[in-house]
């Protein structure tokens, strides 16, 4: 009895620490968490309707609308186990926004940003950006590693005005010569075909113009600052396709200094009428 009753406790302990390997002393980004963790990897549909309003609206291109259209997606992701997992690597909080940076196995290795709203402790509103995960990259380094660590909070409202400044005079509006303005000596990039520092940004560039392929940003939808990290959700163009661009940047001294990203081609058609922005 003594060793059932062990074996019953080790049992719940694995299962309590399976869904959630961070406690965030923040009740929203540990509600988006779980939400990914406990409700959707660990098909916990009451976590869903506790934490999710019923009026939800999605934005990820293949899930139905509304909190019957995740429970919905919940089953269907129960089918792909036992290649189902979620790894969240980053999260920040601006608000009423949180921003999760993870890996994923759902029915093959992916990096994906989560972005949900809260609205009265509840999420009402969800936006993702999804890529395969690459065997190799240029810089060597992952989509995900790298430095995890929120510091400088104090620094968040100027931190956000950098990055928004760099996405609308680099990405936006091409000002390739600004570069410098924004980006120092170190820059560690983790996109899978572009190399560091200002000189892998402007290779890549380069290859885009002499190949012919359109490549610009049209419009920032929602940036998430929380410290050092600052995410940007953006909508443009890459060879004539609209697509989704979800750009991690960390800040340090007044540079940005690290880039992760997640590019996804905009679908002709989706599962509700909402958009991926």
């Amino acid at each position: 009895m003594k060793q059932f009753l062990k074996t019953i406790a080790v049992l719940g302990l694995l299962t309590a620490s399976s869904f959630t390997t961070i406690a965030y002393a923040d009740d929203l980004k540990n509600s988006a968490v779980g939400i990914l963790e406990q409700g959707l990897i660990g098909g916990d549909k009451a976590f869903i309707e506790k934490n999710v309003a019923e009026g939800y609206i999605q934005h990820n291109p293949v899930a139905p609308d509304g909190r019957a259209g995740l429970l919905g997606f919940v089953d269907y992701a129960q089918t792909l186990k036992p290649n189902l997992s979620v790894n969240p690597v980053r999260v920040l909080r601006d608000g009423d926004l949180v921003a999760v940076h993870s890996e994923y196995n759902i029915g093959g290795k992916k990096i994906i940003f989560d972005l949900f709203r809260f609205k009265d402790g509840k999420a009402v509103e969800h936006w993702d950006g999804i890529q395969d995960k690459p065997e190799k990259t240029v810089s060597g380094r992952t989509m995900t590693d790298g430095p995890t660590e929120i510091i400088d909070l104090e620094k968040t409202d100027e931190n956000r005005k950098l990055v928004n400044n760099f996405v609308t005079d680099i990405l936006v509006n091409g000002k390739a010569d600004k570069l410098t303005q924004y980006i120092g000596d170190t820059y560690h990039q983790h996109n899978p075909n572009i190399g560091d520092g200002v000189e892998g940004l402007g290779k890549f560039l380069a290859y885009l113009k002499e190949n012919n392929i359109s490549f610009g940003y049209k419009k920032i939808h929602n940036i998430v600052a929380e410290g050092n990290f600052v995410m940007t959700q953006s909508e443009g163009d890459i060879g004539g396709k609209t697509n989704a661009f979800y750009d991690l940047f960390r800040v340090e001294d007044g540079k940005i200094v690290e880039h992760w990203d997640v590019v996804q081609e905009v679908p002709a058609e989706m599962a509700h009428e909402n958009g991926m922005f």
